[in-house]
């Protein structure tokens, strides 16, 4: 296996690091309380991945088994314990545990603690997955045939 092409041509870098401050509010909080942090989107990293920091309550929280077509999916957790569906068993992570899920790989996550848990989650390529996470608050307010239509457009595919 071989570096990929060059994206940058130029001959001295540029002064382009980004810096986020622990601190920084969420750009998301459900109802249920959980916090999604927007890291790094696929419109900043030039399509290339997304890394969202998922902030959950006490609460039971997080999708059923599903797959994506066009995107791959990594968890690291980083505090409480998350169960992930490895696509044959729900397995219970814990902080430094990390789960890499291929393209088209069964996976599902679920906050079954009783006990806060956060994790970063990473895609690539970096897919618009903010407006699938700003949507899932508005599921409710869906028929049907708009709710099918938003999971095909964001390519979550239930099982």
């Amino acid at each position: 296996m071989s570096y990929p092409p060059p994206l940058y041509h130029g001959d001295s870098g540029e002064k382009s690091a980004l810096y986020r401050p622990a601190g920084t509010e969420p750009e998301l909080v459900y109802p249920n309380g959980t916090k999604v942090h927007y890291l790094s989107t696929g419109a900043s990293t030039g399509g290339l991945f997304g890394l969202y920091r998922w902030e959950c309550g006490p609460g039971e929280t997080g999708p059923d088994p599903h797959f994506h077509r066009t995107i791959s999916e990594s968890f690291y957790i980083l505090s409480g314990v998350m169960s992930i569906y490895n696509g044959d068993r729900w397995i219970e992570t814990e902080p430094g545990d990390w789960v890499h899920v291929p393209i088209g790989g069964i996976h599902g996550f679920k906050n079954r603690s009783g006990e806060p848990a956060s994790m970063l989650l990473h895609f690539s390529p970096g897919a618009p997955r903010e407006a699938y996470f700003e949507g899932l608050a508005h599921l409710g307010e869906m028929t049907d045939a708009e709710r099918t239509a938003f999971y095909l457009e964001h390519d979550n595919i239930w099982l």
